[in-house]
């Protein structure tokens, strides 16, 4: 800031007055203003600033940079001002720190997969990722952090008392820029977009720009590490033959195995495709997709340019099977040990590639009969690789702290953490053993029908409540979508509100439940910039019928709902920009009461009063504006 006075007179009375006199009047204004030019303006970086050699910490002084000869320049003295000379300070060099691999974030809210890289996650600690954006195409919100500086002119800086972190910055014209590091959320995210011309057009376009139309006709080099997304490089020594992981899905209505589906980088995902066998007898012991030796008979390529030389033990990774896997046998009229499904676990170091394989798999026996099929399932799963193998295997989380909204909602019973389920039915409408997963914020209802067994009235009241609420029973749900089982602070119970038997005044009839009502409270907590959903509560809500027992009741129709009720409690909205408040001298008007108390003498000698009056209205006006 810089103290501006403004001195206006009033001078003797001309030819014109009648007054004899000469008359004076003095005024004077203080105004705190910054100059045109000056003014501070927040960005995300300093525009074309160049980071000087000093580097300003909060509460310090001397913060402006100067030569020697400036340092020792004498300044005019001001009356009423004391003059103060900045010193030079010259700061230590930096000590030998160790390097944060990961960005300085409080939480990381898309770590949704504990001991394994989330894709696109740059602050996840699994990725073990110097440059992130290296390897993911781009950052998902929330896990980066962008800095956000207030600059002025440094010459008008003497003494830096701010609490945040400032630094002097040169820009490309030369002159230092004094700049404060704010705690500021506003240019978290966003940052103004870079002035293009003809001078840097180029150099942008190849800092930024990706592979043309052009490149796909020239002949690169294979890069040195996987990116996200990419196909993983396999080679049979067998036959020195490069080739790739497939992963095969289902197409089409019928769900047709697509062999040519390969296996992403980072993508852990499941499918399931149906083989569909003319001669089952025949390719029993022919198709390779039924051979269990197909499907670890091979190497993984740790890193994309081991292609370059693919015998190299360096660049190979086996694949290790971890369970029992027979060759298939056609005895009479059943196909023994045909593969029903695949689980590859892959352990990844970052850049550093792929460090382990494994494959479970799973095996049943075909009837051989026209038109036989098969539904087989393929499961590739990808976690951080782990110099210790005693460090236990978790449940992937559903929300890291907050719950994210279509994400399993997580039930405990005991110390077992699982996902609370509902019911599902079968094609001929007859209750599935498997259950649909309760979402997050997803209101669902479902039903089936329930064949019962001749039982008497206890347990047939046990089996229908198992099969409404699943097995196991849940007690807990998960207050947030990162709790820990081992941690009961981060559960709330659940409530049950179960039939009134009492109500029934029936002596032979039996109250069943056929309808289950999951009511879940939830809210959200936090910032509003960046709130975080959690579960306030949740109630099962049974609703029963009574039968007799000398009913034949072969079948119950069941139903079980969820329902999520949001009961945030928004904060009051925010005021209005604090607005100026203008203190004057209480003497301010004295020289227009001493000008106008002399009456009709003073009338024509009144036009420079109230021209200073006015010149002063305009200059508060325009400083408003600005």
């Amino acid at each position: 800031t810089r103290l501006e006075t403004a001195v206006a007179y009033v001078g003797p009375a001309g030819p014109s007055c009648p007054m004899r006199t000469p008359q004076l009047a003095l005024l004077q204004v203080f105004l705190l203003m910054f100059p045109d030019g000056v003014r501070p303006q927040p960005s995300s970086s300093p525009s074309g600033a160049v980071p000087t050699s000093l580097d300003l910490q909060p509460g310090t002084d001397g913060g402006t940079l100067q030569s020697s000869s400036e340092a020792t320049a004498t300044r005019p003295a001001v009356p009423g001002i004391s003059t103060v000379v900045p010193t030079l300070v010259t700061p230590s060099a930096p000590g030998n720190k160790t390097v944060d691999l990961f960005p300085v974030l409080p939480i990381c809210v898309c770590d949704l997969t504990p001991g394994a890289c989330d894709i696109n996650c740059c602050c996840d600690r699994d990725c073990y990722l110097l440059h992130p954006r290296t390897v993911f195409s781009f950052c998902l919100p929330g896990s980066v952090r962008s800095s956000s500086w207030v600059c002025v002119d440094n010459s008008l800086i003497f003494r830096s008392n701010s609490p945040f972190p400032s630094r002097v910055f040169m820009d490309s014209n030369g002159i230092r820029q004094f700049c404060v590091h704010v705690n500021n959320s506003k240019l978290n995210y966003f940052q103004k977009l870079q002035k293009v011309n003809a001078t840097n057009f180029q150099a942008l376009a190849a800092e930024f720009g990706g592979e043309s139309f052009t490149s796909t006709f020239q002949t690169q080099s294979p890069p040195s590490f996987y990116r996200a997304g990419d196909p993983i490089l396999t080679y049979f020594p067998k036959w020195s033959v490069i080739s790739l992981l497939r992963q095969p899905a289902g197409v089409g209505a019928g769900g047709l195995c697509a062999e040519s589906n390969p296996a992403g980088f980072l993508e852990s995902k499941s499918t399931t495709c149906t083989r569909f066998f003319k001669n089952l007898a025949s390719s029993c012991t022919l198709d390779s997709a039924l051979n269990a030796a197909s499907y670890y008979n091979f190497t993984v390529l740790k890193v994309p340019r081991g292609m370059t030389d693919p015998q190299n033990m360096e660049f190979q990774v086996p694949v290790i099977l971890t369970s029992q896997a027979n060759a298939p046998l056609l005895a009479g009229n059943t196909c023994q040990n045909v593969v029903s499904q695949v689980t590859y676990e892959i352990e990844t170091n970052g850049t550093f590639g792929i460090q382990k394989v494994s494959v479970s798999l799973g095996q049943t026996n075909l009837t051989v009969e026209p038109g036989a099929s098969l539904q087989q399932h393929f499961i590739l799963h990808f976690r951080a690789f782990q110099q210790s193998t005693a460090a236990p295997i978790t449940s992937p989380r559903s929300g890291n702290p907050g719950y994210i909204v279509g994400k399993p909602l997580l039930a405990l019973t005991g110390d077992v953490s699982y996902s609370m389920t509902l019911l599902q039915s079968q094609g001929n409408g007859s209750c599935s053993v498997n259950r649909h997963e309760v979402q997050f914020g997803v209101n669902a209802i479902s039903g089936c029908k329930l064949r019962l067994k001749k039982a008497d009235c206890s347990h047939l009241q046990q089996e229908i409540y198992q099969t409404l609420h699943g097995r196991p029973r849940p007690e807990h749900v998960a207050i947030f979508g990162n709790a820990d089982p081992a941690q009961k602070g981060g559960w709330t119970r659940i409530l049950n509100r179960h039939c009134n038997i009492s109500a029934i005044s029936c002596t032979s009839c039996c109250l069943i439940p056929v309808s289950l009502e999951i009511q879940v409270l939830w809210a959200y907590v936090g910032l509003l910039s960046n709130p975080q959903a959690h579960v306030s509560g949740v109630r099962f809500l049974y609703q029963c019928q009574s039968i007799r027992d000398s009913q034949q009741v072969t079948e119950v129709s069941l139903t079980t709902i969820v329902n999520f009720v949001d009961i945030t409690q928004k904060p009051e909205p925010p005021r209005g920009q604090p607005k100026m408040d203008w203190k004057l001298p209480f003497d301010f008007f004295f020289p227009f009461r001493v000008v106008f108390s002399r009456g009709v003498f003073s009338q024509k000698c009144s036009v420079s009063p109230i021209l200073i009056l006015c010149l002063l209205l305009l200059g508060v006006l325009n400083l408003e504006t600005t």
